[in-house]
């Protein structure tokens, strides 16, 4: 096994199979959204740490940050190149901040960490390229500096239902950002056996291989995010708890259950904030999401844009364009505009085309129904349609000036 897999990098000896629904996202156009906060609980890993409630807030450097996260899948693996710039750009502001000085010392470093996102230096394993780039697994950290027994552990959560992978360091504080670690036991856990299965990687016997060190560079003051760099030139940014924004996308891109629950959490936050919407539709909208419907022929999918762009112009005017295959795409014209009636706007769809090849044949769509603005923001959009079906999409692009 490759030395790189013990870093604190999150490994499996294994390389697992994709979600089934893998939406390619990739946003292009963010902003830094205004300062939301939300209730938590925090779960103590460490006896030194206690429970308490604590509030899920972001400053405005920091929510710029999550902005340029949003719609990264892999943690970074599938990052195109001026989505790393965003984040590399909003993780320097963060660090000439400094946030919480000597984060080492303070009690808010303590607890689970979930990695977020991470670089991958040219030394990284195999392992570590294929494993943490998995968007159907949580990652997190451990870190426990206020116990007797200081550590700091790697999990690799696989679901509910099945368990994790735990590997464990020991670790002692260096300086007022630099942790120490040395790993030395690992086990998996698994839900259906009543005791734990060793790792089997001979830590002893790797020697300074073992060993490495962690520097956090920016911790927030309201104990939310983490920025660490490793001894092999890693980047890692971590959060204590993410906002359901995040968590949407997380479990879309994972395949998982729970989307429902998490759109009508949003919804109901948006609701009891009582402000009005920002409602610009406008733009390149990647359909990432829609809930199960009985009706699934090509003009629904088509209207709907699924697995496709829907390219809203200023003067309302749309198209929906559907990649069914390589070398074949669907496309749906029509037009979208606003109600008297609250938040339902009027869909028309009256045209359409198949592109095949090279080749451009017209397509006989037409359609009229109504769809119900949910929430927006200046990167998600969920709208409800006739028949109850929910649709997430997520913006990639604002639209042009021109």
């Amino acid at each position: 096994m490759a030395v790189g897999a013990l870093r604190p990098s999150f490994h499996l000896p294994c390389t697992p199979k994709s979600s089934p629904f893998t939406p390619r996202i990739q946003p292009e156009s963010l902003k830094p959204f205004r300062k939301r906060s939300f209730r938590f609980f925090a779960t103590p890993v460490c006896s030194s740490v206690v429970e308490e409630e604590q509030s899920l807030s972001f400053t405005e450097p920091e929510s710029a940050l999550v902005e340029a996260l949003l719609g990264i899948q892999g943690r970074g693996r599938a990052a195109s190149p001026q989505q790393l710039k965003e984040v590399e750009d909003a993780v320097r502001a963060l660090e000439e901040i400094k946030g919480v000085p000597e984060p080492t010392s303070s009690s808010l470093i303590e607890g689970r960490w979930q990695l977020i996102f991470t670089t991958r230096p040219g030394t990284a394993s195999p392992i570590q390229r294929t494993f943490v780039g998995v968007d159907f697994f949580k990652v997190f950290q451990e870190v426990c500096l206020r116990a007797d027994d200081q550590r700091v552990s790697n999990i690799v959560k696989f679901s509910d239902a099945v368990g994790e992978l735990k590997v464990e360091a020991a670790a002692r504080i260096n300086d007022g950002k630099r942790i120490l670690f040395q790993f030395d036991r690992a086990a998996f856990s698994f839900k259906f056996l009543p005791f734990k299965v060793p790792y089997p990687v001979p830590f002893k016997l790797l020697g300074d291989e073992a060993k490495g060190w962690l520097d956090t560079t920016y911790l927030s003051h309201a104990g939310n995010i983490r920025i660490s760099r490793g001894n092999k030139g890693t980047t890692f940014v971590l959060q204590k708890k993410t906002d359901p924004r995040q968590r949407l996308l997380e479990a879309i891109s994972a395949g998982s259950r729970g989307v429902t629950e998490i759109v009508e959490e949003l919804v109901s936050l948006r609701n009891n904030e009582g402000e009005g919407y920002n409602e610009t539709l406008e733009g390149e909208w990647q359909l990432v999401w829609v809930s199960e419907s009985e009706d699934q022929s090509l003009q629904t999918i088509a209207a709907g844009g699924l697995e496709g762009l829907q390219v809203v112009k200023k003067n309302g005017q749309f198209e929906n364009q559907v990649q069914l295959f390589p070398g074949f795409k669907y496309c749906a014209i029509g037009n979208i505009s606003k109600t008297v009636d609250g938040n339902t706007y009027s869909v028309s769809v009256d045209s359409g085309y198949a592109l095949v090849g090279g080749l451009r044949f017209p397509a006989e769509v037409k359609s009229e129904y109504t769809m119900q603005l949910l929430y927006v923001d200046n990167k998600i959009r969920i709208m409800r349609g006739d028949k109850g079906i929910i649709f997430v999409y997520l913006l990639l692009q604002k639209a042009s000036r021109n």
